[in-house]
């Protein structure tokens, strides 16, 4: 639906002739224009009064607002310029349409679409014309500032951390190879017992077979939200489906047909073929190096979803025996963007290890077989390839998404479609915790130079609009200057005429 804002002295249509998408799946790009409601303007003879001026925008559908010019430009500041903002940032960073594009990128590529084509003489305009929109730039600073502040502390903290224990056990260590060499002798002795009767376990299940029918035997490892998410449909399909978690979920996973496990060893006991990983990025290792995997079956499959993917894969190498199969995956929604079902949206994954034998395969193609069935959009590519497109989308996506979520956005009651898609956007990121945002910076390569990229054009966005500021006020400074030393050059021209003719006068007074 359109906007139509009356005031006593202009009528301004914030959405009108729709132009037609040229993509397939964009939305339309709205056009904005601004008539004055004066009967000596063109198109307006052509009516007879303003009921009648006012029918013709009804008559297309517009939602017809009354306000005063005041209120209208509070609104339009924190929507409609903030808008144009992000628009002409994201345009400055050349994004592209990937074969991962998640619903947020999607909106964040029409955003740019339906913003770059207006000149900058309009947005100049929206920002030198309102008064409010100096406090939204510096708004916008000041929260792209904190979030930035908020990943190096977090960085920094860990980072301290991780020097301050590694430290410590180094102290440690010295003091117990002093103090008892015997005794580490015999632990060493005893660890080496232990490590030969892992193996033999192994090898007692190599030979076992891997279920060949078509329902698999899952065990979602990290209980959470998106655990929860992907049971429901796991369960559905008719699938068994057990869940480990530190956390207490058992009256969850009863609702959803789920069988629970509050100690990993009793979970590996029962032999699933797969182990999907749901943890969040951060505690991934931790979780890993404590499956108790000398209770699995050899040949079971390790799957993830974490939304960064070279660090699972070189996770899983590291730590995981050459027996297991490796899948690396990644849902591209979530919770929020999946409530409606998965058709269409993109699930990317990458074979890292597939035993040749013709089960394992089958196993792994029936994994993938339940979210084909479920309409999604399946893209194999390497796990470099995909975190490569991720930096410039999925974490763009969320860095933006938690700058405005920082600014306490609200709907207006002249929301632009513009406006709707950051909303939207904002809706979308802000149920996701840090640690997954800070997850996506940490563990993918590309991310911290999408983010320098991010300030260094919202630094050249603010200097252009400064900068033509400047030079209006230059202008009219030179301009009043060069004016005032002609006038100054013709008094004294035109005083001096004057005095040469009258003598007299100038010696009475």
């Amino acid at each position: 639906m359109s906007w139509l804002v009356i005031s006593t002295s202009f009528v301004h249509i914030p959405c009108s002739d729709l132009k037609a998408p040229n993509k397939v799946g964009k939305t339309s790009s709205l056009s904005t224009k601004r008539l004055e409601s004066e009967t000596n303007l063109p198109g307006f003879r052509d009516v007879k009064s303003f009921s009648e001026y006012f029918g013709i925008f009804q008559s297309e559908g517009c939602k017809m607002v009354e306000m005063s010019c005041r209120e209208h430009d509070k609104f339009a500041a924190g929507s409609q310029f903030m808008t144009h903002t992000v628009g002409r940032v994201l345009d400055m960073l050349g994004l592209e349409s990937t074969p991962i594009n998640t619903m947020g990128y999607g909106t964040l590529l029409d955003l740019v679409e339906n913003t770059c084509g207006d000149s900058f003489d309009l947005y100049y305009g929206l920002f030198l014309y309102n008064k409010s929109a100096l406090e939204m730039l510096e708004r916008l600073d000041l929260a792209f500032d904190a979030l930035r502040n908020e990943l190096f502390g977090r960085l920094h903290h860990v980072v301290r951390k991780q020097l301050f224990e590694n430290g410590k056990k180094g102290k440690s260590l010295q003091e117990i190879s002093c103090q008892n060499g015997a005794a580490l002798a015999s632990t060493s002795n005893a660890l080496r017992s232990q490590d030969v009767i892992i193996p033999y376990k192994f090898k007692g299940k190599i030979s076992e077979s891997v279920d060949d029918s078509s329902k698999l035997k899952c065990a979602i490892v990290g209980f959470g939200n998106f655990g929860q998410f992907l049971a429901k449909t796991l369960a559905r399909q008719g699938h068994s489906v057990l869940a480990y978690s530190r956390t207490n979920y058992r009256d969850v996973a009863q609702k959803l047909g789920v069988s629970f496990f509050s100690d990993a060893n009793d979970l590996c006991e029962e032999h699933p073929e797969v182990i999907l990983l749901c943890t969040l990025i951060l505690s991934t290792e931790k979780v890993l190096k404590s499956l108790p995997l000398q209770r699995l079956k050899r040949s079971t499959l390790f799957v993830d979803v974490l939304s960064v993917k070279e660090f699972p894969r070189n996770l899983f190498l590291q730590h995981l025996p050459s027996c297991f199969d490796i899948l690396c995956t990644h849902p591209m929604f979530g919770p929020e963007s999946g409530k409606n079902g998965w058709n269409g949206l993109p699930f990317v994954f990458y074979k890292v290890r597939v035993g040749s034998d013709e089960r394992r395969v089958a196993r792994c193609n029936r994994f993938l077989d339940i979210f084909a069935r479920e309409g999604c959009r399946m893209v194999e590519m390497t796990c470099a390839e995909r975190d490569w497109h991720a930096a410039g989308s999925q974490f763009i996506t969320h860095t933006m998404g938690r700058v405005l979520e920082k600014l306490d956005l609200e709907p207006t009651p002249i929301n632009t479609k513009g406006y709707e898609t950051l909303l939207k956007l904002v809706e979308n990121t802000a149920g996701d915790s840090f640690e997954l945002y800070y997850g996506l910076f940490m563990y993918n390569v590309n991310a911290m130079e999408q983010l320098e990229r991010m300030d260094f054009a919202f630094k050249s966005l603010k200097k252009q609009l400064f900068g033509r500021l400047h030079g209006v006020l230059r202008k009219e400074l030179f301009e009043n200057s060069e004016k005032f030393g002609v006038l100054q050059e013709k008094s004294v021209e035109g005083n001096g005429a004057a005095l040469s003719s009258s003598p007299e006068s100038v010696k009475i007074s």
